[in-house]
């Protein structure tokens, strides 16, 4: 009976494409890192044998497991989407592999998350928000575990964070709401509890209020999960008021969606008889008739730029830089001037 052939090792694959085994290694690890003919050159020989890299042999070697894990709040819509392709595009090109999970925005989820990524011996975390208990932080310090933050940035905060100022952005979106002669403003937000993004945008809204010296009784909160029919459902809340709003923000642009979807079963022009307004520029924006006024959230730069700094967190083991991004007002049919009369 013949003897199993044993599998190729890196030192075949070296042998065959002539080139060293730690240029093989940096061909399958970081293929940025090498130039296209000896890249091509490895693959054919890779092809040719066989060669499956030995993924334990190389977490044994490193010293880590070339994993980063990200909880989000949500995947029910594609809030996080964007951001987060391009997050693992950039962790994919050099050689990282993403795990994801969800919290479903409960505290106790994401703290039981974080916990099992770190017993899984992930070499990082991307995490969304900054409201979360601080004993979380400690635990992940305690286990040296590098932590990144997105899609809000706080300097000084606890863990650094690419991301971008929420309050600021909502403020500026108000402020062009209320320039276009909005004097009653509603706003549909998500939960604020534990959700610093909802908290500083529906801080956003009043700062803008307050410095255009409006009353806060022309100002109305409805909190409600982030959903299309929830939306549908705080818009028709608001607008059941006694002196409804003439122009309705949005946390997000799901939830602006839900308003203006509802507006029109209601037999109410957008924005004729009232304005409506989302947040995060997402495709839902601009497939929806009218388009939306939203602020733009970089999300593609954020993933990117977030996926570079936490493997230079894990592979350096440095505390890691933040950084703020810019977000700016897209201009859709869905925001005008109040009706008159």
């Amino acid at each position: 009976m013949s003897k199993p052939r044993s599998a190729p090792t890196l030192d075949d694959v070296a042998k065959m494409a002539g080139v060293s085994t730690a240029t093989v290694s940096r061909c399958l690890n970081n293929p940025d890192r090498v130039v296209a003919t000896t890249r091509e050159r490895v693959q054919a020989a890779v092809d040719a044998l066989g060669y499956t890299p030995n993924f334990a042999a190389r977490v044994m070697a490193a010293k880590r497991s070339f994993t980063i894990g990200a909880i989000i709040p949500t995947m029910e819509n594609a809030i996080f989407a964007r951001g987060l392709q391009a997050f693992q595009e950039e962790l994919h090109l050099r050689g990282y592999t993403l795990l994801v999970s969800s919290s479903a925005y409960k505290p106790d989820i994401e703290e039981e998350q974080i916990r099992k990524l770190a017993a899984r011996g992930a070499d990082g975390l991307l995490l969304i928000g900054h409201d979360r208990d601080p004993e979380i932080y400690k635990y992940l310090e305690s286990r040296r575990i590098p932590t990144l933050i997105a899609w809000s940035y706080r300097p000084n905060a606890l863990a650094p964070s690419i991301g971008f100022d929420n309050r600021k952005a909502m403020r500026n979106l108000a402020e062009r709401v209320i320039a276009a002669g909005h004097t009653r403003i509603g706003m549909i937000s998500g939960i604020r509890e534990g959700n610093d993004r909802a908290r500083l945008r529906i801080e956003g809204v009043q700062d803008a209020a307050n410095a255009r010296g409006l009353s806060p009784d022309g100002f109305t909160i409805v909190e409600t999960p982030y959903e299309i029919e929830n939306g549908g459902a705080a818009f028709a809340e608001l607008m059941a008021q006694p002196v409804p709003p003439t122009a309705i923000l949005c946390g997000n642009d799901v939830l602006a969606v839900g308003a203006v979807r509802r507006a029109q079963d209601m037999g109410l022009r957008v924005p004729q008889d009232v304005s409506i307004t989302g947040f995060d520029d997402i495709e839902l924006a601009r497939i929806v008739s009218p388009a939306l006024t939203t602020v733009h959230v970089p999300h593609r730069e954020m993933g990117r730029k977030a996926a570079l700094q936490l493997v230079e967190m894990v592979e350096t083991q440095s505390p890691g830089q933040g950084e703020q991004l810019a977000t700016n007002i897209v201009s859709g049919g869905s925001l005008g001037p109040p009706p008159q009369g």
